[in-house]
């Protein structure tokens, strides 16, 4: 049932692809640039798959041509992508994803869309679940965790991470994430979005790690399935 290799694969998250520039951006004038960089990275690191945890576009208004021009350049990736809607990008009637063929590009998937929450690579003994945000109404990522079905399993969540317990009255940013929710999801790996700054949170009982934007972080995370069972992240610059 699982594949016996070390399996590695690449996080990155908010990267707010935009046909038009973004106030305050200092990107290049290709607006896909930071695409390739990661993509670039995943391929460096010789990636057997790349998670985008959320926002892998600024808002659902793009072009319909940009958006191909995104999905062909994923679909050039030699390796599956998976993709998580997030607060920016969510599954509206009229999103980025329903709009174009990027959905249907063979290595893409969209959790959401293309799978209802959870997508299984039999090849690579694992599983890649998360919740996508199908509004931009409150929600909790990472609420009713799936129980495992392959060796590896992985989470995706994209949302704000707090310390502490709940407080009844006490106003805070939508789409939250407690220790508990990342604990219970019994995950090898969480990938987490929504955060410019790459950070582990939680604690040791659990690998989840926030990649950053990688125009903030200038970095994508690098996780290392090993077969003996252990799990080591690093971060990988971008060129």
């Amino acid at each position: 049932m699982a594949s016996h290799h070390e399996v590695v694969l690449v996080h990155s998250s908010d990267l707010h692809l935009s046909a038009a520039p973004i106030l305050g951006s200092s990107r290049p004038s290709d607006p896909l640039s930071v695409l390739r960089k990661v993509l670039l990275a995943a391929t460096a690191a010789r990636a057997d798959l790349l998670v985008l945890a959320g926002d892998t576009f600024e808002h659902n208004r793009q072009p319909s041509a940009f958006i191909d021009r995104a999905g062909r350049t994923m679909g050039e990736f030699g390796a599956p992508i998976v993709i998580l809607p997030g607060n920016h990008d969510p599954l509206t009637p009229d999103s980025v994803y329903r709009r174009s063929e990027l959905a249907a590009t063979s290595n893409v998937c969209v959790l959401g869309l293309t799978v209802e929450e959870a997508v299984a690579l039999p090849g690579l003994g694992l599983e890649v679940w998360g919740r996508a945000h199908r509004d931009y109404s409150d929600m909790a990522p990472l609420s009713r965790p799936r129980s495992r079905s392959t060796r590896w399993q992985l989470a995706t969540a994209h949302g704000h991470y707090v310390e502490g317990a709940e407080e009844p009255g006490r106003l805070l940013g939508s789409w939250l994430i407690r220790r508990e929710e990342l604990i219970a999801t019994g995950a090898d790996y969480v990938a987490l979005g929504h955060w410019n700054r790459a950070a582990r949170v939680g604690d040791q009982q659990i690998n989840a790690y926030y990649s950053g934007s990688p125009d903030y972080a200038g970095t994508v995370n690098v996780v290392r399935l090993r077969r003996d069972g252990t799990v080591e992240v690093t971060r990988a610059p971008l060129q």
